[in-house]
């Protein structure tokens, strides 16, 4: 099978829902993507095309880290889907790989990721790295990127997930932990 990954186009868009659908067994996600949209967040969304169906995709969106010296720029890379009869073909990793490929070229230095504590870490993603980021997630699979060695160094601060992601401000006591993971993405 011939797989094409670009940027998406709006013709895309019912193929996304769909996949996002399919992938995370409900709306959720979609609209998620629609949110991110319509707030003017995304900074990249790649799609998987085979045959001319949208087989996978991936969006990147902003997500600012504050510090006691200010915000400092991130993206966060949720979600992430490929159709379920597709998954573990590595259609995931191409777009991921992708993805961070085009983050890094629009400047981009520090990514974002609630996922897999098994998967995501083969594309440098550490949950070491964001260790002293705080946020309404932790633990293995809070994970983080530095696209610019060094762009993490000395910062401590709190992720801050845009209202799109509907979660709305978390206690420290009542962060998801451990395995649970949200909005991180099905390879």
């Amino acid at each position: 099978m011939n797989i094409e990954i670009r940027e998406e186009a709006a013709a895309d868009h019912p193929g996304i829902r769909e996949v996002n659908r399919l992938a995370f067994e409900g709306e959720e996600e979609a609209l998620l993507v629609d949110r991110l949209r319509a707030e003017g967040l995304v900074v990249a969304s790649l799609v998987a095309v085979a045959e001319d169906r949208v087989v996978g995709h991936i969006l990147f969106s902003r997500l600012p880290i504050e510090t006691p010296g200010g915000a400092i720029d991130a993206v966060a890379l949720a979600p992430m889907a490929v159709r379920p009869e597709l998954q573990r073909s590595g259609i995931g990793s191409r777009l991921v790989r992708r993805g961070l490929e085009v983050v890094r070229q629009r400047g981009e230095a520090i990514v974002i990721v609630v996922g897999h504590p098994h998967y995501y870490p083969r594309f440098g993603f550490s949950a070491e790295l964001a260790r002293r980021l705080s946020g309404p997630f932790s633990g293995v699979v809070f994970m983080a990127l530095e696209l610019i060695p060094g762009a993490l160094d000395g910062v401590t601060g709190a992720v801050r997930y845009p209202e799109a992601f509907g979660l709305g401000e978390q206690p420290a006591d009542k962060r998801p932990t451990g395995n649970q993971q949200k909005p991180g993405g099905i390879c």
